[in-house]
């Protein structure tokens, strides 16, 4: 980096090689651009990523995401979610497609950068009926391990079925909904999906065709592939907006190690 700008083709193939393993020991070794945090990850120096964001023409987002740790990366993601709009696809594609741990961590770096919690900010910036879902899903530990109760399952998604199929969710049934999505595992919840569909002949994201963050929440722990598929094709469109080009550089660097 010599102040005049960067070579980005040899640094980008450099870093693109790079496994996590790697890019952690780059961070280690690199103390004038990283700081070791107290909530064991190494952070990135503020002044150090708008430099690095002037030097780069082109992928400065997705070079300085690359580089993060992964927990340091959701935190900005999180707060910049906040800060814009609030972006709710983003809070809820981080709260649900991240194990317990990476959620943890997240929430972890958050309160380190930030000095507030993601479920402080969360409350004051949102307003209801958004609100209760997002603090539920982000506040979220979810068992991982690979039990299934099949019979709970099947009873819960009776129970989705039943209250879906109302001419719109009061709220309590909207919380019905809430608990199950937020303290269920992914296993769990997709063997709910499996089952909802036998019970309606539909899809569960389908039947929540009018609630989009519901929908984007089911899409997000049950079918991710089916979800990032469609942020992608957004954010390839002709005469597409700001936001929608960030997901891109987003979904591809959060995505990359996960292949």
């Amino acid at each position: 980096m010599s102040g005049l700008g960067v070579d980005e083709q040899a640094l980008i193939s450099i870093l693109g090689k790079w496994h996590p393993e790697q890019r952690q020991h780059f961070r280690k070794g690199t103390r004038d651009f990283f700081t070791e945090d107290e909530r064991q990850f190494e952070r990135w120096n503020d002044r150090h990523i708008l430099q690095l964001r002037h030097e780069f023409l082109r992928l400065k987002d997705a070079i300085v995401m690359w580089t993060m740790h992964p927990w340091e990366r959701d935190a900005r993601l999180l707060k910049e979610a906040l800060y814009k709009g609030p972006q709710y696809n983003v809070l809820i594609e981080i709260a649900c497609t991240r194990s317990s741990e990476e959620l943890l961590g997240a929430r972890r770096a958050y309160h380190s950068l930030f000095d507030h919690s993601i479920e402080e900010d969360v409350a004051f910036h949102v307003h209801a009926p958004e609100k209760e879902l997002l603090v539920a899903i982000l506040s979220s530990y979810r068992y991982e391990g690979p039990k299934v109760n099949e019979e709970t399952a099947k009873l819960e998604a009776k129970t989705l079925s039943d209250v879906i199929g109302k001419k719109g969710l009061d709220k309590k049934d909207e919380n019905v909904v809430i608990r199950i999505l937020s303290t269920r595992s992914k296993l769990h919840l997709k063997a709910i999906y499996k089952h909802y569909k036998a019970i309606t002949g539909k899809y569960l994201d389908e039947d929540l065709e009018g609630d989009l963050r519901l929908k984007e929440t089911v899409q997000c722990l049950c079918t991710p592939e089916k979800y990032f598929s469609q942020v992608l094709d957004a954010s390839l469109g002709y005469n597409v907006d700001e936001i929608s080009k960030e997901a891109l550089s987003r979904v591809i660097v959060t995505r990359a190690t996960r292949i």
